[in-house]
């Protein structure tokens, strides 16, 4: 997949009061830096089964955006999650919460945004929301609407 050509920076600057600028520094441990693309959630804490089901149906191109609650005490994905979501045509994944494999991660074409890692794995008991807006970092992350992230931070349509 080509890396989409845009700026958050001129993003906000042209369409400032139709975005949201999140404010949580989350890492930058994907391999594909830029990525953009329709909004999909997931709501779960310590628990990536939803995550792993999510990202194992076509993509098409969109961002799963995962709330685990701030929480750094087990992975929500790791390389084999990741590189299903390569597979179904994924562009990446934003997580409020640990991710694993760092070094794996890296060499996927696939944006990957977390608070950072463990190499803990998480319950698989399927418990959470998928679909709903998420709140974190003083973004609402709204299904279906379209999210940007590179270098300088991530921007969401209001």
């Amino acid at each position: 997949m080509s890396e989409p050509e845009f700026s958050t920076a001129d993003l906000y600057d042209e369409h400032g009061d139709a975005l949201q600028s999140l404010g949580l520094q989350l890492l930058e441990l994907g391999g594909r830096p830029r990525f953009a693309g329709r909004i999909r959630t997931v709501r779960c804490f310590r628990d990536n089964a939803l995550v792993k089901q999510t990202l194992a149906t076509p993509g098409s191109g969109a961002v799963l955006v995962v709330d685990g609650g701030g929480s750094l005490e087990s992975a929500l994905m790791g390389d084999l999650i990741a590189a299903s979501a390569v597979e179904n045509g994924w562009a990446g994944v934003v997580i409020n919460g640990a991710i694993r494999d760092r070094v794996a991660l890296a060499e996927l074409d696939l944006g990957v945004r977390a608070l950072g890692s463990n190499p803990r794995k998480s319950a698989k008991l399927g418990e959470g929301e998928l679909d709903v807006p998420l709140a974190f970092g003083g973004v609402t992350f709204t299904p279906g609407r379209m999210l940007w992230a590179d270098e300088d931070g991530i921007l969401a349509e209001r």
